[in-house]
């Protein structure tokens, strides 16, 4: 595998800024990040700018809110029961205003902002919390393989770091 086309399991490491160039989130010094190419398993900007790349390529991308986690929709507040949040940090008793905790929904896990918690009803924000922002890269490319054939059919990488049946 010498590039990143359609049913590439595609290793990588990132840094990924703000508009203001503050760090939002780094692999950096940690496992690299691990996905199946063409498979709508990454955000549609930073897909686009993999393909064609090769293991050990390193490059920046900058991606409007359209191409990532696209523009916040007002219209997005639901309560949920706080027994359906997951992710709340270790130490931490309660959920609070601001954080972000993960829900399972009929499409897979989603990311939800706290607006305002309770002790039984939750009421939380269903847009990414990276929508609406133009969001920076810094991206190098680890290592690349093709697909198996059990990973075409469930349509995502497995194995180390890709998802684990």
């Amino acid at each position: 595998m010498t590039q990143i086309q359609d049913d590439t399991v595609v290793s990588f490491f990132y840094t990924l800024r703000n508009a203001e160039g503050e760090v939002l989130e780094t692999n950096e010094i940690d496992r690299p990040m691990v996905y199946l190419h063409g498979h709508n398993n990454m955000i549609p900007g930073l897909e686009a700018a993999m393909l064609g790349k090769q293991a050990g390529d390193s490059f920046d991308v900058t991606l409007r809110p359209e191409e990532a986690y696209g523009e916040r929709q007002d219209d997005q507040q639901i309560k949920v029961p706080v027994k359906h949040l997951q992710g709340l940090p270790k130490g931490v008793r309660s959920w609070k205003a601001g954080m972000v905790a993960l829900v399972e929904t009929d499409q897979g896990p989603r990311h939800v902002t706290i607006l305002k918690p309770g002790r039984f009803m939750v009421q939380v924000d269903t847009n990414h919390p990276l929508a609406g922002q133009t969001l920076s890269y810094a991206i190098r490319i680890d290592s690349l393989r093709q697909a198996e054939a059990d990973e075409l059919a469930h349509g995502h990488a497995h194995g180390p770091d890709g998802h684990h049946h």
